[in-house]
């Protein structure tokens, strides 16, 4: 019966790819057309195959981590590039639609992101070891996509750029008073404070990111300029002259855009300017990926543009800058590959095969989103002021 369902599902899915398909007795069949890419996927189980015909998006991840489903001679990458190409151009099955649809509507709900549970889910990836993040992330531990102004670049050297970037957006001057919401390992707060003697609060949900950014400050003896809390932004009652927030808006969720924004506004000074970072579609609303929200980021969502414009709009904020990065982020994330797979036998001595085949799909499916799926990195500088900031941004580039 399911492999009936199968068939269906994917014959009306392969319309420029050709996909050959292994199954648990061992037999292969064809589909799509016999031109344009070539793809394998071999089923080694009938639950493997029933959950495939259930849930698809799902059921890849999860029993690829348990081993049940294997690409023969085919990459991930290419196997998710084929996939999502003609799910694109082809037709889903009737039950995967209505599914999608359903989450796509649940998403105020399933988004709420209330403190409690901002930090239940933070805790969930972020707190896992420091340990597995050194492996491969950048020495500053950078977390967020690197911006790579030339292609030769490291990985150092990008991230070291991303930082410069925003911080000359910024416009920092000595002895300003910046607010970081969501500051990760405390790269951004003490790298700003250490350049530009600026006085920075980092605020996280993150136990163990809080812990390792406090050490950080005292081993670099900035803990005069940098203070780190565990604490959510919206409990934050200071006002701040420069706001900066990189990869934080993912996890705040549709219900929270307009208190996100009118936040910021509110802890502005007069002539404050902000800088937010964060993954963005420049495509409508889509819901966000069931594997990704069971296994990496709970209560995480990709904005489109659409969804975050209205909520900035009543923020009384200037937009005065919008910058699109496009597949930066994809090079960042097969850095991090690069380096996850270089460390293989340590991680191997730590976790299992199921925790490393996680981490090998996160990637391959993210890279995949900013080189497929119209996804991208925005840069929104907002401002109190219309005066805050040139009317160009020749100031950016005046150091080259």
């Amino acid at each position: 019966m399911w492999r009936k369902v199968f068939a269906q599902f994917l014959n009306r899915m392969m319309v420029c790819d050709r996909l050959h398909v292994t199954y648990p007795d061992g037999t292969t069949e064809h589909y799509g057309p016999d031109s344009g890419e070539q793809a394998a996927i071999a089923i080694h189980s009938e639950a493997a195959l029933r959950a495939l015909c259930i849930n698809p998006e799902l059921a890849l991840g999860e029993r690829y981590m348990e081993g049940t489903l294997t690409f023969p001679n085919t990459t991930l990458d290419h196997f998710l590039a084929v996939i999502l190409r003609n799910r694109r151009l082809g037709r889903m099955p009737s039950w995967v639609n209505a599914s999608n649809t359903a989450r796509f509507h649940l998403r105020r709900w399933i988004q709420k992101n209330a403190p409690s549970r901002a930090r239940a889910n933070v805790a969930h990836h972020y707190d896992l070891s420091d340990d597995l993040y050194r492996l491969f992330l950048d020495e500053d531990m950078q977390y967020s996509c690197a911006y790579f102004a030339r292609p030769d670049m490291t990985l150092e050297e990008a991230q070291a750029a991303k930082k410069a970037h925003i911080a000359a957006k910024l416009r920092l001057e000595p002895g300003q008073r910046v607010l970081d919401i969501g500051c990760g390992w405390g790269g951004m707060a003490l790298t700003l404070a250490r350049d530009h003697k600026v006085r920075v609060t980092g605020i996280t949900l993150s136990q163990n990111q809080l812990a390792t950014a406090q050490a950080r400050a005292r081993d670099e003896g900035l803990e005069d300029l940098v203070t780190f809390r565990l604490q959510d932004y919206r409990a934050v009652t200071d006002r701040f002259d420069r706001i900066v927030s990189v990869g934080m808006l993912e996890h705040v969720g549709v219900p929270n855009y307009d208190t996100y924004f009118a936040t910021v506004s509110r802890l502005l000074e007069p002539d404050g300017t902000a800088l937010i970072h964060t993954i963005g579609r420049s495509a409508p609303p889509a819901p966000h990926s069931v594997w990704l929200n069971k296994y990496i980021f709970p209560g995480g969502y990709v904005p489109s543009l659409s969804e975050l414009a209205g909520p900035m709009e009543r923020a009384d904020l200037w937009q005065t800058d919008i910058e699109i990065w496009r597949l930066h982020y994809a090079k960042t994330l097969r850095h991090w590959r690069e380096r996850f797979e270089a460390h293989s036998d340590q991680l191997r001595r730590t976790y299992d095969n199921r925790f490393i085949a996680m981490f090998r799909w996160y990637f391959a499916i993210c890279i995949a989103a900013f080189e497929q799926q119209m996804q991208g990195v925005y840069q929104f500088q907002l401002s109190k002021s219309h005066k805050s900031v040139p009317l160009t941004r020749d100031y950016l580039y005046a150091h080259g």
